[in-house]
This record gives structure tokens, sequence and C-alpha cells, in this order.
């Protein structure tokens, strides 16, 4: 199938908000602003081979690419809105790309993310997303407004995604049910949102972990 089949079998879908005048079908989309907040933009790239292993299922590997921008906006303290879809693919399975559509639309569908745009292209697999949210104005959580002497939070468990990959790429000697969660935890990561949101009035910084603590950490 070309691209445009592909894009209106898998990912065209009806606009359900008022925030998007033109989406899917255009050069462009159009968006409507929000005079009092500020726009935050992310974007992330999932290759295969280096941010997930060929036997991902498709659903997850939806789920995946749109919660990794998702947890960007979050530690910006951002609410998110619309995202765009670039894939490489190898070849256009059609039931490849329907579970991929679903594990993306389901996420998308639990905070009210529209998809505006994306393209395709035929290549070694990979996925990008640009997401966009809102933020009232003045109130993002930037790295840089970290202050010496502040007290230092993470929220969850740290290095259950580094132990899953360590499970599935070397020898099995987890327990069952701690190596299920720690392997969904790779695989389906969860958006902090609302805790980025509730954040606003009392943070003076925040970042996402997904390069482990003490990498990210350097960062602030």
């Amino acid at each position: 199938m070309d691209e445009f089949e592909l894009i209106d079998r898998f990912f065209s879908r009806p606009t359900l908000f008022d925030n998007v005048k033109i989406g899917i079908g255009d050069d462009g989309a159009v968006l409507k602003t929000r005079s009092d907040q500020d726009l935050v933009v992310v974007t992330d790239t999932l290759v295969e081979g280096v941010h997930f292993f060929s036997e991902i299922s498709p659903a997850d590997l939806g789920h995946k690419t749109l919660a990794v921008n998702l947890s960007d906006l979050a530690a910006m303290g951002a609410e998110p809105d619309w995202a765009l879809l670039n894939l490489v693919l190898p070849a256009a399975d059609s039931k490849w790309l329907e579970e991929l559509s679903i594990g993306f639309f389901s996420l998308a569908d639990r905070y009210n993310v529209t998809l505006v745009g994306g393209d395709t292209s035929y290549g070694p697999l990979s996925l990008t997303v640009t997401a966009g949210g809102w933020v009232p104005q003045g109130q993002a959580l930037c790295r840089s407004g970290a202050r010496n002497g502040d007290l230092i939070y993470v929220s969850g468990t740290v290095g259950d995604a580094a132990l899953g990959l360590q499970l599935l790429s070397g020898p099995d000697d987890c327990l069952s049910d701690r190596k299920n969660r720690v392997i969904e935890r790779l695989r389906r990561p969860e958006p902090r949102t609302l805790l980025g949101k509730s954040l606003r009035p009392w943070a003076t910084a925040a970042i996402d972990l997904s390069d482990g603590l003490a990498a990210d950490l350097a960062h602030v």
C-alpha cells in the first residue's frame, strides 16, 4: 500500500476536539492557540535494536512511542494536546500496523491527545513522535530552575526499566511476578502527567529520568 492508503487506513480518525482546525490529510495541521498559556513541544525517536528489541509487540511499541513523549511533557508540567507520528518501516504489514495504531491510540485517548499529522517512509524500523502540550504562562518546569539547597524527590521506583532490559537480554534469574512488572515498565511506561501538573506551584525544576537517575541529575 502507498503512504496515503497506510495513513487513511490506520491513522486517520475524526477530530474529536475543537483545538484542531485542520488535521491529518492536508500539507500541514492548523491548531488553535491558547492566549494565556505557553506551548511546550517535545520529540523522541525510537530505533529498533537501540531503543527496543524486535520481539516487542507492535501494540507495546505504539504505546511506548507516545508515552516517552508524554513523559517529557509531564516533566515540564505540561498538559498534552497533540502529536505527530513519523514511521520508517521495512515493509507495510497490515496486521502489525493495526496493532501499532491500537497501542498508540489507546494511550492517546486516555490523555486526550490528537494525532494531527506525520510521515511514512521505508527503511530500517524507527518511529519518531513530536508532541505538544500547554502550560500556564511562566509555569513550565525547567531544568535550569534548580537552586543550591533544593531537595531532590523521585517519583516511582528507580531502575525498573533498566532491570527489565537486563532480564530480556541476559539470564532469567528473577521471580516471575517481579520480572513481568519490570518488563511492563520497560515496554509500557506510564506518563506522570497529573503529577507534573500538580508540581507547578511547588517544584523549582523537574526532569524525566529515562536516561537514569545519575545521568539525568547531571543535567539539572
